[in-house]
């Protein structure tokens, strides 16, 4: 959360409000709510694919930044940049989007009008679970400049070495983009017909409350597919104990498959929260193996 750190700092002030999403990463909510509070900035979250909602909390709170995801993480939420980025603008705001789980190659928030975009560049970007970094991207060369005296001051840069295989993962991003995204779209057909699954979230379905946005904002439905088990949480961790092609783990976006228990996993902060995540509910990074055996591991764990 280093690059989300810095970019607070450099762009906020203690008394700022910032809007983040009602179903945001657990690590976002953890860095706004134990951390950035304390500094004196303070937040509110607001479920950003209800616009209204969006509109009635801005006018209210006047924030100084409007942080968004989409997809979202785990509950795969779509929220429509570009009518979020109108609204930021019209009411004096800028709009940050956390594009990790999409990826450049699927969706480019700057083309939608968002003013900076932030990359967990140890997820798609590195692609090969070996790397940890962020990346902020912006429109703006001013912000380019603060946040430029802010990483230097801080420290916050990253290693030669580093840096090299971010950049390696850069050169096959397409390529492994294309497969996670078709991979995950078996899966995510596949669980759908499970009988042992109630509802699976992804918005390359077309029942996914989002899909007519992801299809006018994406390339393609990203490698990310999550479920809720009908048999509630026991079930839940039960599966994610049992595969053995998806190995157990809280990253995403490596050629490999994991599979997680968001509510004791990646979004334990968020207990007991307006954020907190189904018990019931399993998170899926979909790798780039061969799909027939992703769906034989996943039909042993189901039972």
């Amino acid at each position: 959360m280093a690059a989300e750190d810095c970019l607070i700092r450099t762009l906020c002030r203690p008394g700022d409000h910032v809007l983040i999403p009602g179903d945001a990463y657990g690590g976002t909510f953890r860095l706004f709510d134990k951390v950035m509070r304390t500094w004196g900035v303070e937040h509110e979250s607001v479920l950003q694919t209800d616009l209204a909602a969006v509109a009635r909390a801005v006018a209210a709170r006047r924030p100084r930044l409007i942080w968004t995801e989409s997809p979202t993480n785990p509950l795969l939420s779509i929220v429509d940049i570009r009518a979020l980025a109108a609204l930021a603008h019209d009411n004096g705001a800028l709009l940050v989007v956390d594009n990790t789980f999409a990826s450049p190659y699927l969706q480019r928030p700057l083309d939608l009008g968002a003013d900076i975009v932030i990359h967990s560049t140890t997820k798609y970007l590195g692609g090969h679970s070996d790397v940890v970094g962020g990346a902020l991207v912006l429109k703006d060369l001013a912000h380019a400049e603060d946040l430029a005296f802010h990483q230097n001051a801080t420290g916050g840069v990253a290693g030669p070495f580093d840096a090299w295989l971010t950049l390696r993962g850069v050169k096959t991003l397409a390529a492994r983009m294309d497969r996670h995204c078709a991979n995950a779209a078996r899966v995510a057909l596949a669980l759908q017909s499970h009988p042992a699954v109630a509802s699976v979230l992804y918005p390359g379905l077309p029942g996914h409350p989002g899909h007519d946005v992801a299809k006018s904002q994406m390339r393609d439905f990203g490698g990310m597919v999550s479920f809720r088990l009908a048999a509630g949480e026991e079930k839940a961790v039960e599966v994610c104990a049992r595969t053995r092609l998806f190995t157990l783990g809280e990253s995403l976006g490596g050629v490999e498959s994991l599979i997680e228990h968001p509510a004791r996993m990646t979004h334990a902060s968020a207990a007991g929260s307006p954020l907190e995540v189904p018990s019931d509910l399993v998170r899926l990074s979909v790798g780039i193996e061969d799909p027939e055996d992703l769906l034989a591991d996943l039909a042993r764990a189901l039972g």
